[in-house]
């Protein structure tokens, strides 16, 4: 509230209730509020609780009189500072006088008061009074202020090392970035080499699984980059189905063990038979196990011990990878789920990585109400992730496994058309198709597509979706309005991996959405799937 608006407190004693109501009556104006006492002990009682501008005392009361009120409150460092007017009915002689401005008076007059006269000294002490108040306003305002003040100058100092020291991780990242991607990319081309000289030589099948795996490492780090940003910025969606934790694990052994076989670690398994239900994403949860077994296996020396164990406490199920290799410092521990803590100086580069694994470890276990923590004695004495997840409360059936991996070699191929702009695209789609037993058939532009569907029919169309002039998610929604294709599996085979893409795929009226470059293993086994279910619904078509 404004000072300036606030009442101005007068106190007024006196022992006759006449004296405290002409005195009232008198004084009364906006702006003044008259506190009224009858005694010099009940006045003390009231200045304990209240501020006053200014005290009125009549000077011969019983009991206590106003010179004794007026030297008591000049003892006390609540009260000293209150300017006082004494009124006095009696004989102002000299002494008198001086004992009441000795007593702190500032004024003394004499009954019967000239009522001008003392309308004009209160407006003085009560305009005193409000400055007081405005100037103790702004002195608080300036200390808040200057507070304030010192408060964002840390926080500032603070952002800007804080930013400092991201930078400095951004360049290293980049660095280490470009290194990572030059690794595979090098034996990838070499091979090529290789094989242009020599396609059907000695080493040819082994330059081919070389190759394979080069570029599958290729497109784990780039995936891992991908997710890592759809994670930070909440554009990962999860699709949670009641599961065993155990089938994420096998999951991620499948994916981890020819790393940690590569590096001849001896890893030991500690699994409880008995299923630890979760509500999780399946494929999420294996990729936060493969990355903690991954990083073990990176961060051990060749022959060292890997060590899985599970186990469910207080309605959590936790997942403990240890390891004995390099071990954590401990100014390193708190950040390692931390982003491109891999380029850290203290981490060793030769190992590998982006840096991104225990953080994209870090936030899916968080989008799974699930917590992460690090526990490291130190260099070389190796280092243990744990995460816990809250176990589930229903039971339920295994999620992942509704695709049938089986297949009858007798069932009839899929016709599949394949519309794709990049021509090398395409035609390594169609060689894959023909391996797989399916019959392929190739458009280059969406109209031409278009064309083909009508003529040919083909089970499945694997679409891409950024093409030029007609686009893939114009070319489905056309396909969707034609009656022959209206129940066909449309599916986007695209470099557009972004959650939003997905959904926008699903909305133009595709049945699934596989990001290039496309696995050879997912391809098959999605097919396989397409062309059971149609054999099952018992479609001519597939027997």
């Amino acid at each position: 509230m404004n000072p300036a608006h606030i009442p101005v407190p007068i106190l007024i004693v006196d022992d006759l209730p006449e004296n405290l109501l002409s005195l009232e009556a008198v004084l009364r104006r906006d702006g003044l509020e008259f506190i009224k006492a009858r005694s010099g002990t009940e006045a003390l009682e009231i200045l304990l609780r209240q501020e006053v501008a200014l005290a009125l005392l009549d000077v011969q009361m019983p009991e206590m009189d106003g010179f004794e009120l007026a030297e008591t409150m000049r003892g006390s460092e609540r009260t000293r500072r209150i300017p006082i007017i004494f009124l006095t009915a009696g004989v102002t002689d000299r002494a008198r006088r001086f004992r009441g401005y000795e007593a702190g008076a500032v004024d003394f007059l004499e009954k019967p008061i000239e009522a001008d006269i003392l309308r004009s000294k209160v407006a003085v002490f009560s305009e005193l009074y409000l400055q007081r108040r405005q100037l103790a306003v702004q002195r608080d305002n300036l200390k808040a202020f200057a507070e304030e003040n010192l408060r964002l100058l840390k926080e500032s100092r603070e952002n800007a090392q804080a930013l400092k020291e991201a930078d400095i991780r951004k360049d290293e990242f980049l660095a280490t970035l470009a290194h990572e991607l030059r690794n595979p990319l090098a034996p990838i081309r070499n091979g090529l080499q290789i094989l242009r000289m020599a396609p059907e030589g000695p080493r040819a099948e082994e330059v081919r699984g070389m190759m394979d795996r080069q570029l599958t490492h290729m497109v784990r780090l780039i995936d891992d980059l991908l997710d890592v940003s759809r994670v930070s910025r909440g554009r990962i969606d999860l699709r949670k189905a009641r599961m065993s934790l155990q089938s994420a694990v096998q999951s991620a052994l499948e994916t981890s063990r020819p790393l940690i076989e590569d590096n001849r670690h001896n890893l030991i398994l500690d699994i409880p038979e008995t299923p630890l239900w979760v509500e999780g994403d399946l494929t999420r949860l294996a990729q936060v196990v493969s990355n903690l077994l991954n990083n073990a296996a990176k961060y051990t020396p060749p022959g060292g011990e890997i060590r899985l164990t599970m186990r469910e406490h207080d309605g959590q199920a936790d997942i403990e990878v240890a390891d004995n290799g390099l071990g954590i410092d401990p100014d390193m521990l708190p950040r390692v789920f931390e982003l491109f803590t891999q380029a850290d100086r203290h981490l060793d580069r030769s190992q590998g990585g982006l840096g991104i694994g225990l953080a994209l470890v870090s936030k899916l276990v968080e989008m799974h109400g699930g917590t992460s923590r690090a526990v490291s004695e130190g260099a070389g004495k190796g280092s243990t992730f744990t995460i816990s997840l809250p176990l589930s409360d229903t039971h339920g059936e295994f999620a992942g496994e509704g695709l049938q991996k089986k297949q009858t070699r007798d069932a009839a191929p899929l016709k599949v058309l394949i519309v794709d702009d990049n021509v090398d695209s395409a035609q390594t789609s169609l060689w894959m198709l023909d391996l797989m037993g399916h019959r392929g058939m190739v458009a280059h532009e969406g109209v031409r597509a278009l064309e083909m569907a009508r003529e040919q029919t083909p089970d499945v169309v694997l679409l891409d979706i950024g093409m030029p002039g007609m686009d893939g998610y114009e070319v489905c929604r056309q396909l969707r309005q034609m009656p022959e294709m209206k129940n066909k599996t449309v599916i986007a085979q695209t470099g557009w991996g972004q959650e939003s893409d997905r959904q926008k795929a699903f909305a133009a009226g595709f049945d699934h959405h596989i990001t290039k470059p496309v696995s050879l293993d997912l391809l098959t086994q999605l097919l396989a799937d397409i062309r059971l279910t149609a054999a099952k619904a018992g479609d001519p078509q597939h027997g």
